[in-house]
């Protein structure tokens, strides 16, 4: 086995930061499938895993270890009180539409589990909730591949492009989620 190549690490990379949540690393291993570097079902299945997993960690913390977990959030009360009213508006959707929202993906199973929320419940609709995150994410990718390499390889020939890309991706990301966490 060689430890040098992508198809290794790249395995590796998507398992550790899928259970975080990453959108990034989901579409990368969709462009990386459509190179020829990885396997899209495997990537995929692997994503699926590692982010169900770590939801379900997310999940047990806020369940049976609240007391060790609060400290973390004392910041950020207004995103885990946005997580609860998605929560409670939501229901069992709230578990599907988190995976998709920067910010509030890691507290909605924290605010579950806070909640009482019943685990079997939230593991049996997680695991669903896991496989469409990354097809949606890790699909559109794949598809998208084309326009995906060409934009970077316009990067290639105007770097400083890229600053500003992604200066204006944050902006929209803090502007979005300042607009939706405040009081109204």
């Amino acid at each position: 086995m060689d430890f040098s190549s992508l198809e290794t690490w790249g395995y590796l990379a998507v398992a550790f930061f899928s259970f975080g949540g990453s959108f990034f690393i989901v579409a990368a291993a969709g462009v990386f499938s459509y190179m020829g570097h990885m396997d899209l079902a495997t990537a995929l299945v692997v994503a699926a895993v590692a982010n169900f997993m770590g939801d379900n960690f997310l999940f047990y913390l806020g369940k049976y270890q609240k007391k060790e977990v609060m400290p973390y959030f004392k910041k950020h009360k207004r995103k885990l009180a946005l997580a609860t009213l998605i929560m409670r508006k939501y229901g069992v959707l709230a578990i599907f539409i988190q995976k998709f929202i920067y910010g509030v993906k890691t507290l909605v199973p924290i605010s579950m589990a806070l909640s009482k929320y019943d685990f079997r419940k939230f593991v049996f609709f997680n695991f669903f909730a896991s496989i469409v995150f990354v097809c949606v994410i890790g699909l559109s990718a794949y598809f998208a591949s084309e326009t995906i390499i060409s934009m970077f390889e316009g990067l290639k020939h105007r770097p400083w492009l890229a600053p500003l890309f992604a200066v204006a991706v944050l902006g929209t990301l803090w502007y979005v989620m300042t607009r939706f966490t405040k009081k109204r």
